[in-house]
């Protein structure tokens, strides 16, 4: 573990191996010893980044929406083609980059913390309504492209983090449901 390493850090390294410590230990078990391990520093330079553990937690919710909501959404409408183009480009983006695998843990620490769940609430709400957009550009009426966006997000978010299997394996399936929702 040397300084230089330690120097070439960013928030954003700190935040994502959180992120993945947060998928198998749970959010008590990011804490700042095992976190600095993992990326292979000493637990001081933890406090170039972050004042405390609550900072880290709060700027932890932020990073997760920006890098996987933000993101995904941001994708699709740089997506060129038709809106059901759209809408198949956006389901296959976020099974194989894995954009949804966080969302199981977020949910879980926002059953015990009001602030998780605000930011859990705010984004999923984000979720639902770019997808509405999608399937309204698509060409269904207002309660068919509600219903479809919410299919569409919730099928992401379960198939992302309780079917096991890796992504690549399951974009047949995920295809053939993109048809299902898009079919008018």
């Amino acid at each position: 573990m040397t300084d230089k390493h330690a120097e070439k850090l960013t928030r954003d390294s700190w935040l994502q191996a959180a992120l993945e410590l947060l998928t198998t230990v749970g959010l008590e078990g990011i804490k700042v010893v095992p976190l600095a391990a993992r990326l292979g520093v000493t637990s001081g330079s933890f406090y170039w980044q972050f004042k405390n553990r609550r900072e880290l937690h709060e700027a932890l919710l932020d990073y997760w929406e920006m890098n996987t909501t933000d993101a995904a959404i941001e994708g699709a409408r740089q997506f060129q083609g038709t809106p059901q183009a759209r809408i198949a480009w956006l389901m296959e983006q976020i099974m194989i980059e894995g954009m949804a695998r966080y969302d199981l843990p977020i949910w879980q620490w926002a059953q015990g913390d009001i602030g998780a769940r605000a930011v859990f609430r705010r984004v999923l709400d984000k979720r639902f309504a770019f997808a509405k957009r999608l399937f309204s550009e698509a060409g269904f009426g207002e309660a068919d492209a509600e219903a479809r966006a919410r299919m569409m997000v919730v099928y992401l978010m379960g198939e992302s983090t309780l079917v096991p299997g890796a992504p690549e394996e399951r974009v047949e399936q995920l295809r053939l449901k993109c048809e299902l929702l898009t079919r008018q």
